[in-house]
């Protein structure tokens, strides 16, 4: 997949599946999982009503879809990142937050939409999601286990260090503007940075 900026989903190989799950993204992105209705998302994909039945058969499945979709994204992004990076933590997870505030600022509709809806998904669902998520943390947690072992992350507070990262990341969405006065790259660095002091790490590259 690997989107940049636009639509996350650019083809999924299904005709008018694309166009259907990024409608829904904005769709509950700008009313919300309840007050987006199916009628919302068929019109926002150009598309009739009974077509997206045919793909899927409720709006908690349509959810399921589409966060899977952006997990995928996100998840695809963090590991290219770490794989290009130095073999040393701090470089590595400098990487991985960069590529994470990255996908943020491209998708933050869609990072908003996994943030507050995620509660409307079916247990099965939401489940599954939950260990895709988890699957993305662990990237992180592998990092700051490797930096804590060597002694370049300092941090007493290693366990909880991840999440804290991704959840700082994330909330970027709820008050990033392309037209504000950080770039791309400089709201990156600036994120790369907080992170790497939280764990107590040097700065210099």
């Amino acid at each position: 997949m690997n989107t940049r900026s636009g639509a996350l989903v650019a083809d999924t190989g299904r005709r008018n599946e694309a166009a259907i799950l990024n409608a829904a993204i904005q769709a509950f992105g700008t009313q919300g999982f309840n007050g987006a209705s199916m009628r919302d998302v068929a019109r926002g994909a150009d598309t009739s009503l009974s077509n997206l039945y045919n793909y899927f058969p409720s709006k908690s499945k349509l959810l399921a879809a589409a966060l899977r979709h952006a997990n995928a994204e996100l998840r695809g992004r963090i590991l290219a990142a770490v794989e290009l990076a130095g073999d040393d933590a701090p470089s590595r997870l400098r990487e991985a937050v960069r590529a994470h505030v990255g996908f943020v600022v491209d998708h933050r509709t869609a990072t908003l939409v996994a943030t507050n809806e995620l509660r409307y998904l079916d247990p099965e669902d939401r489940a599954a999601l939950v260990e895709d998520r988890d699957a993305t943390q662990a990237t992180f947690e592998q990092i700051v286990a490797q930096g804590s072992a060597d002694g370049t992350f300092r941090t007493p507070y290693a366990g909880d260090a991840a999440r804290a990262i991704l959840s700082t990341v994330a909330a970027i969405a709820t008050w990033y503007r392309p037209d504000g006065p950080l770039g791309r790259g400089q709201l990156a660095e600036q994120y790369a940075r907080f992170a790497l002091a939280l764990l107590e790490a040097p700065l210099a590259r």
